[in-house]
């Protein structure tokens, strides 16, 4: 099953110049059950990336642009009163989807941001009482900028807890940036992708991702890691137990896609900054990547 994601991987290289990490990174969120949240500047391919996965699916995908006036329902759903029945109907709403894009997640109000907490972490949406499941697999991409904080609503812990994985792209290189422009010319877009994987496979690597071996040791040491954050006289608010789950997830994710059936060390390192430093808030004018780098320099390695 590993040429799937070989060939889903290669699929996205087409169309997203230069992200080979934030490919692999994007890959880790979704083979390990979890969430990615995309933060970076305007214009450098994250809303790029999650339609390009979305298309290399063979599953539904929906876009959720957020603004302030963007309402729970709207992403939700609602009941809607039928005459012609004399009942109410259910319109689902765009979460009842595979892969949901929510873009620019902080311009929507925290009323509607809090929408999302169910179904992201439950996998369903109760309205009026009654739980209707979404999609199997679902995954959402979210993403925000870390720029033009004028009507944006910074998201809350609980919220930011539900991502597995939060990273940058960067912009391009020199080279990157001019073969963007020949695959423009070529008219290389997401539209022209084909799917490449079913949905049954994502299940079923998904299954295979979290049978990764992972010793005791290194068990201990991904607890040690988010333990750690929580004695740490910089940091206020540390890794909760969600954050352990999801490191340890996602550490088997990535040990299945780089073609080994047990993880390493250098797995946890290399993911921490982006599975744990989302999940702080940092005391005074601490940066959180810099706390991680602490963290990881402090902590033994097994």
């Amino acid at each position: 099953m590993r040429d799937r994601i070989d060939t889903l991987y290669q699929n996205l290289n087409k169309t997203v110049v230069g992200k080979s990490d934030a490919i692999r990174l994007v890959l880790v969120a979704l083979f390990s059950g979890g969430h990615a949240l995309l933060e970076d500047v305007p214009g450098v391919g994250k809303t790029l990336l999650a339609k390009s996965l979305s298309r290399c699916l063979d599953g539904s995908f929906q876009r959720i642009q957020s603004t302030p006036d963007l309402m729970p329902t709207d992403v939700t759903g609602t009941n809607i009163w039928n005459p012609s029945t004399a009942e109410f109907q259910f319109m689902p709403g765009p979460v009842f989807t595979n892969v949901l894009l929510a873009d620019e997640i902080n311009r929507a109000t925290p009323r509607t941001q809090s929408a999302l907490l169910e179904v992201m972490e439950e996998h369903q949406v109760t309205i009026d009482g009654m739980s209707r499941p979404v999609p199997d697999p679902f995954f959402v991409i979210a993403t925000q900028n870390p720029v033009e904080y004028q009507g944006t609503f910074p998201l809350p812990e609980a919220q930011m807890d539900r991502f597995a994985l939060s990273f940058s792209l960067g912009y391009p290189s020199a080279d990157e940036e001019l073969r963007m422009l020949q695959q423009m010319e070529a008219g290389i877009n997401p539209a022209s992708l084909q799917p490449c994987i079913s949905l049954e496979e994502v299940k079923l690597l998904r299954q295979q991702c979290a049978k990764v071996r992972v010793e005791e040791s290194l068990q201990r040491y991904i607890l040690d890691l988010t333990r750690f954050t929580r004695n740490h006289e910089a940091i206020t608010l540390g890794v909760s137990p969600r954050g352990t789950a999801a490191f340890y997830r996602a550490v088997q994710a990535l040990a299945f896609i780089e073609g080994r059936e047990y993880a390493i060390p250098d797995d946890a390192k290399h993911l921490a900054p982006y599975v744990l430093a989302h999940r702080l808030i940092p005391a005074g004018n601490h940066r959180a990547i810099t706390l991680i780098e602490q963290v990881l320099n402090a902590v033994p390695i097994p």
